[in-house]
C-alpha cells in the first residue's frame, strides 16, 4: 500500500518553521507517511540538516510569502499566491497530496481551502470541529467530546447545524470508533421549545434524522460533563466555548503554581497529587489531539493550534492520515446524502398528501 501523502504548511504558526518540520519528521519516522514541506525554502533546509529521517519522506516545495497572524485573511489569500499556505491548498486540490496540515491564521486556512478544495456534494458550509476533555459520563474508552463549528462561520442556518450534527458524527464514528455516537444542541436550555426559530427548526429536523441518535438539546453547564459525543452550535458561540475552556484550564495551572508557592501545606498536598495533576495536565494538553479537522472538504484539511510545538504537528498528521485510510470524506458524503434522500422523500409526500 502506497504512503498518504500529506502537505504540510510549513511556514504557519508561532514556532514555524521549526516546530513544523520537527513535528513532520518525526511523523514521517512514526509512521509510512509522506510529507511536501511548503515554505521559505533555505529555512526549512537549515532545520531539516540538523536531524535524520527515512530517504525520499520529506520533499520541499519552495514558496516566497507567508501569511501573517495579523493579516486580513481575504486580502492576503488574493494578494499572496505564492504564500504556503495557498500553495498548500493547490497542492492538495491538484491531488498531489490527500491531507493539509497548517498551524496558520485560522481565517486564512478556511479560505485557502475554500477557495481551492471542492466541498463535498450537498454540504452547504464546512465546520471546524474539535476535541475537548470531559467527565466522560458516558463512560467512552477516552474522556473526548466533539464540538462543531468552532469558528469556520459566525452564524449557520438551520440547515447547516443539521448537517454539521452529520458531519460530526461520521467523524466521532470513523475516527474515534464510538458506534451511533450521540447528538446535541447547543441551546439555552433542555426543552425543545427553546432559542430561536432557528434553533427550534434545527432541533425539529433533528428529532426526525435517521441514522442519527439526537440527544436534544444541551446547556453550556454540561459541556463538560461528557453526556454526549457531538456537540453542535454556530461558529461564534463555539469558538467561544473552545476559548473559554483554553484560558479556564491555563488559569488553573497558574492557581496552581501560586499555591505551590503560598503555604507548606498546599505545596504538600500539591506533591501528593502530582500523579493526578499531570494526567489532567495530559488531558487537557491540545498537543495530544494535533488540530481540528475542517469538515465539509472532499479533501482532508486539519487546522492545528497556532502555538503547535513539534508534538502537535506529529499528531496533526497521524489524525489526517487516518481520516484518509478510513475515508472520512467519503462517509460524510454519504451521511449527506442520505439525509437529502430522506428529505426529498419526505417532501414528495407532504405533496402527495396534500393533493
Amino acid at each position: 500500500m502506497n504512503p498518504i501523502t500529506v502537505v504540510v504548511d510549513a511556514m504557519g504558526g508561532d514556532n514555524a518553521p521549526k516546530a513544523i518540520v520537527r513535528g513532520a519528521v518525526q511523523a514521517a519516522k512514526d509512521h509510512p507517511v509522506k510529507i511536501i514541506l511548503v515554505g521559505e525554502e533555505e529555512s526549512i533546509k537549515q532545520e531539516l540538516d540538523r536531524i535524520s529521517y527515512p530517504d525520499g519522506s520529506i520533499i520541499i516545495h519552495p514558496t516566497t510569502q507567508q501569511i501573517e497572524m495579523g493579516e486580513s485573511p481575504q486580502s492576503a489569500i488574493e494578494e499572496k499566491t505564492d504564500s504556503s499556505i495557498v500553495q498548500a491548498a493547490q497542492i492538495l486540490a491538484a491531488g498531489k497530496a490527500e491531507a493539509l496540515i497548517s498551524a496558520g491564521s485560522t481565517g486564512s486556512v478556511v479560505l485557502a481551502a475554500a477557495r481551492h478544495i471542492p466541498r463535498i456534494y450537498g454540504v452547504r458550509r464546512t465546520a471546524i470541529a474539535t476535541v475537548y476533555p470531559t467527565l466522560n459520563e458516558l463512560k467512552r474508552k477516552d474522556y473526548l467530546a466533539l464540538m462543531l463549528d468552532v469558528g469556520a462561520n459566525i452564524h449557520s442556518s438551520a440547515e447547516e447545524l443539521v448537517q454539521f450534527a452529520l458531519m460530526g458524527a461520521a467523524y466521532v464514528s470513523n475516527i474515534r470508533g464510538i458506534e451511533e455516537p450521540t447528538v446535541a444542541l447547543l441551546n439555552i436550555g433542555e426543552e425543545e421549545t427553546k432559542g430561536g426559530e432557528k434553533m427550534k427548526l434545527a432541533y425539529q429536523i433533528l428529532k426526525k434524522t435517521r441514522n442519527l441518535k439526537f440527544h436534544g438539546n444541551i446547556e453550556g453547564k454540561d459541556i463538560m460533563r461528557g453526556i454526549v459525543d457531538v456537540i453542535v452550535t454556530e461558529g461564534f458561540v463555539g469558538n467561544t466555548v473552545i476559548k473559554t475552556l483554553e484560558g479556564a484550564a491555563n488559569t488553573m495551572s497558574h492557581l496552581g503554581k501560586i499555591a505551590f508557592k503560598t503555604k507548606l501545606s498546599w505545596k504538600i498536598g500539591l506533591i501528593m497529587l502530582r500523579k493526578g495533576l499531570q494526567a489532567l495536565k495530559e488531558v487537557t494538553d491540545y498537543s495530544e489531539y494535533g488540530g481540528a479537522p475542517l469538515l465539509g472538504f472532499e479533501k482532508m484539511v486539519i487546522i492545528a493550534h497556532g502555538r503547535s510545538n513539534p508534538k502537535a504537528i506529529t499528531n496533526a498528521i497521524k489524525v489526517a492520515s487516518k481520516c484518509v485510510r478510513d475515508d472520512l470524506s467519503g462517509h460524510i458524503s454519504s451521511s449527506i446524502k442520505d439525509y437529502e434522500v430522506e428529505t426529498a422523500r419526505e417532501f414528495y409526500q407532504m405533496v402527495r398528501e396534500s393533493d
